[in-house]
C-alpha cells in the first residue's frame, strides 16, 4: 500500500507506475483506492462511475477499470457539500459532518470490493488518501491505515521533498500512527527530488536511526511522462506548444468547479496549438476557440461566468465570428434554460442559461454514466468535413437536453440513436455531452484545421505521435531506476517476476 505524508505528494502517479512494473513482471495486478475525493471521474465498461486516477491505473495494469477499484467516490460541490458515489452509483448529497453516518455501509462495500480484487489478482496496489496521521480524522478512517490493517498490507509512505520539510513529514507521520500500524510500514519513498542525491545521505541515515525504516527510493522530479492528473489545479494545466507566428489559440474557461479537465491535454500535443486556461475576464484575450468545460456544479459555475465578466467576453468573441464549444455542463450553460424541479443541484427550480445554443436542460433523478460511441453528422463550421467521423468517449451527467429549432443534431450516439452533440445554424457553436472527444485524433485534427482555416492558416494540425502505453512504460522505467523494487517484492513475499 502506498500512503503519503499529505495530499499531492504523488501517490496516484506512483501507484500507476507500480501497477505497470508489476504487470511488466508478469503479475496480474489491479489498483484499489477505498475512497477517492475528486471531481475527475471515469466510467467503467458496465456504466459505473469511479475516480479518474483509478481508470488510468487500471490501464497501466493492462486491464479494464471496474467499480471495485474505487467503491467510494466523493465529488466536492460547494458549502462543504459533496455528492456521494457508492459502488459506482450516485447515492445522494452529504454535508461534511454527515459523512460518518454512512461509515458502516461504506466500510462494508470497501471490504467486499477489496476481497473481490484480492481473490482475482496476484497483487493489489492500494492507494491511500491525504495522510494517515490526521489525528482528528483517524477515528473514522476508511481509506488509510484501516485498509492496511484489514489487508495486512505492507505500507510505503511517500513524502514530497519539493514542498520542503520532507524528513519532518516522514518522521511525524510515522510517529503519529499506532504501534500496530507502524509495524506495517516497510519503507519511505522521497518523491520529486531536484539536485544531487548524495546531499541527502546524512538525512537518510538519521531518519533510519530515528524510525528504524529505510528510504527505499529517492525519485527525481520529472515532467517528460504524461499520466492524467487526479485533481490538479487548473494553473498547473497550462500548455504552450506550437510556433510563434502561425498558431491556433484555444482557451478553456477555468471554472471554479471544473471537472475532467485532463480531456483537453491532447490539444497541447498538436503542433501549432496553444492551450491555456482563463479564470478572469482580463485573461480572455483573443482565442480562436473558447471551451466551456465540464463542472461539478453547473448553476454555480454559470453564475461565476456571469459575475466574473467572462460572459461579456464570450459574447464579444462570438460577435467577432470566432468559435465556441461547450462540453457536458458547458453545453447546459450555453442553452436557454436549466430546470431543476427536484432540487438535485440547487434550490433554484429554473435559471436562465447563456442563450447561445437553442437547447433546454432539465435535471432528472437518474445520472447517466455510460461509455459512448458516436458519429458526427454535421458538416459545417467547427465540424466541416467531419461528417461520418466516428468518435468514442464517455458521459457523466444528470441533465437531459432537448434542442429547439435553432440547434441541430451534430453528433449521434451509435448505440442509442440519440443526439449527444448540437450545433447552431452557423456551425461555429457546438455543444456535446461526450467527454474525451479530443482523444479521437481524426476528430481533433479536423476541428483544429477548421479553426486554422477560419484564421487563414492552412495545414496546421499535426498530432505528435502519442501512445499512453509508451508513457506508462516510461514511468515504470523511471521508477525502476530510483526505487528498490527488490525490497518491495520482499515485503510482499513474492519473487521479482513470474514466468
Amino acid at each position: 500500500m502506498l500512503q503519503g505524508t499529505g495530499s499531492s505528494v504523488g501517490k496516484s502517479l506512483l501507484v500507476t507506475g507500480f501497477c505497470r512494473v508489476f504487470a511488466q513482471d508478469g503479475y496480474r495486478v489491479a489498483p484499489f483506492k477505498a475512497q477517492n475525493m475528486s471531481r475527475n471521474s471515469g466510467v467503467t465498461p458496465d456504466g459505473l462511475e469511479i475516480g479518474r486516477a483509478q481508470v488510468a491505473q487500471a490501464q497501466a495494469a493492462g486491464i479494464e477499470p471496474e467499480v471495485e477499484m474505487n467503491p467510494v467516490l466523493v465529488k466536492p460541490e460547494e458549502n462543504a457539500t459533496a455528492q456521494l458515489v457508492s459502488m459506482g452509483k450516485m447515492a445522494g448529497k452529504l454535508q461534511a459532518y454527515e459523512y460518518m453516518t454512512r461509515r458502516e455501509v461504506l466500510w462494508q462495500n470497501i471490504k467486499d470490493s477489496l476481497n473481490s480484487l484480492r481473490s482475482r489478482f496476484d497483487i493489489v496496489v492500494i492507494e491511500g488518501a491525504g495522510s494517515p496521521a490526521e489525528i482528528n480524522l483517524r477515528a473514522g478512517d476508511i481509506v488509510n491505515m484501516a485498509v492496511a490493517l484489514y489487508a495486512d498490507a505492507p505500507v510505503f509512505i511517500i513524502g514530497d521533498i519539493d514542498k520542503g520539510g520532507v524528513f519532518a513529514s516522514l518522521y511525524g507521520t510515522n510517529a503519529l500512527i499506532s504501534d500496530e500500524e507502524r509495524a506495517l510500514v516497510k519503507g519511505f519513498i522521497i518523491n520529486k527530488f531536484r539536485g544531487d542525491p548524495s546531499l541527502l545521505s546524512s538525512g537518510l541515515d538519521q531518519l533510519r536511526e530515528l524510525t528504524g525504516v529505510d528510504v527505499i527510493g529517492v525519485v527525481p522530479y520529472f515532467t517528460d511522462v504524461y499520466v492524467p492528473e487526479e485533481d490538479a489545479p487548473v494553473e498547473a494545466r497550462r500548455s504552450d506548444s506550437g510556433v510563434e507566428d502561425e498558431h491556433v489559440e484555444i482557451a478553456v474557461i477555468g471554472l471554479p468547479r471544473i471537472a475532467n479537465f485532463d480531456e483537453f491535454d491532447p490539444l497541447a500535443r498538436i503542433g501549432g496549438v496553444r492551450l491555456r486556461y482563463v479564470r478572469e475576464a482580463s485573461e480572455f484575450g483573443n482565442p480562436d476557440l473558447v471551451i466551456l468545460p465540464g463542472s461539478k456544479v453547473t448553476v454555480a459555475d454559470l453564475e461565476f461566468v456571469r459575475s466574473s465578466g467572462i460572459e461579456r467576453q464570450i459574447r464579444r468573441h462570438l460577435w467577432d465570428g470566432r468559435a465556441l464549444m461547450g462540453i457536458c455542463a458547458g453545453l447546459q450553460m450555453l442553452g436557454n434554460t436549466i430546470r431543476d424541479p427536484l432540487g438535485i443541484e440547487s434550490d433554484r427550480p429554473e435559471v436562465q442559461g447563456l442563450r447561445i445554443l437553442d437547447v433546454d436542460t432539465e435535471f432528472v433523478g437518474e445520472k447517466v454514466t455510460v461509455r459512448t460511441d458516436a458519429s458526427v453528422v454535421a458538416d459545417s463550421g467547427l465540424l466541416a468535413g467531419a461528417s461520418g467521423v466516428k468518435v468514442s468517449g464517455y458521459e457523466i451527467h444528470v441533465g437531459v437536453s432537448e434542442s429547439g429549432g435553432g440547434a441541430t443534431r451534430s453528433m449521434v450516439s451509435m448505440q442509442r440513436d440519440r443526439a449527444v452533440g448540437y450545433s447552431d445554424t452557423t456551425g461555429r457553436v457546438f455543444g456535446t455531452y461526450m467527454h474525451d472527444l479530443f482523444k479521437n485524433e481524426e476528430f481533433t485534427e479536423r476541428v483544429v484545421n477548421n479553426l486554422a482555416r477560419m484564421k487563414g492558416i492552412e495545414g496546421l494540425a499535426e498530432s505528435e505521435p502519442f501512445s499512453q502505453d509508451a508513457e506508462f512504460d516510461k514511468l515504470a522505467a523511471h521508477l525502476r531506476r530510483h526505487i528498490d523494487f527488490a525490497a518491495v517484492y520482499e515485503s510482499m513475499g513474492l519473487p521479482m517476476g513470474v514466468s
